[in-house]
């Protein structure tokens, strides 16, 4: 399976990262994930940013980049020269703070941020790792070595999943399905297309059961 790196990536990319996840009642096998590490950053891309569900719909929150003159992915470094990380925490703690599990997470989400890591490259990996954890998906992750076009032998959603762009990848895996969301009834319904943070602060170590659809 081949994937791009993503900020606090969506509910398509774990579901992804969790099919070939194998449960058993005496044992897991895990899946494998390779992350495109020798791609050029692009702009207005999951890479930099995630959707969250807030009291008055949807919001993003993004991960300012400086601008460089490489654009290797690898290379992005992410600025903080502005408040970005406080503010990112508010609208955190405004959409999710009722939600059933997001006081359990909380310290240890905003402690990834809060480390300032240099690069976007690094602050996702810490994002995935923590959300691979926390929504027990049993998945090694591997980082590509050189850039290849699409290839027909290999899963490759590196293209597929956007935010400018509807893919099918839920309902190809079945999982085209509401879950439990705090402002459900204000919106009218359930919300599609946000990030796993949204799944996890709402049903906590039960999410792999959605991942699933045990």
């Amino acid at each position: 399976m081949l994937l791009s790196t993503a900020y606090f990536p969506p509910l398509a990319w774990f579901a992804l990262a969790a099919k070939d996840m194998t449960l058993s009642p005496d044992r897991v096998l895990p899946s494998l994930v390779l992350l495109e590490a020798c791609e050029n950053y692009q702009k207005q891309s999951y890479r930099n940013r995630c959707y969250i569900l807030a009291g008055d719909g949807v919001q993003m929150l993004q991960v300012p980049v400086v601008h460089s003159v490489s654009s290797a992915i690898r290379n992005i470094r992410v600025d903080y020269s502005t408040p970005w990380v406080l503010r990112t925490e508010r609208a955190l703690d405004a959409a999710y703070q009722t939600s059933a599990y997001y006081d359990y997470y909380r310290d240890d989400l905003f402690a990834l941020m809060e480390a300032q890591p240099a690069t976007l490259w690094e602050l996702n990996l810490s994002t995935i790792r923590f959300l691979l954890n926390n929504m027990r998906i049993a998945c090694e992750l591997e980082s590509t070595r050189e850039f290849s076009l699409p290839d027909t032998t290999l899963e490759d959603y590196r293209f597929v999943i956007h935010p400018k762009k509807p893919d099918a990848v839920l309902d190809s895996l079945g999982l085209a399905r509401p879950y439990y969301q705090v402002f459900r009834d204000r919106m009218g319904g359930f919300t599609p297309g946000l990030s796993c943070l949204d799944l996890l602060f709402n049903e906590g170590p039960d999410s792999i059961l959605w991942l699933k659809a045990l």
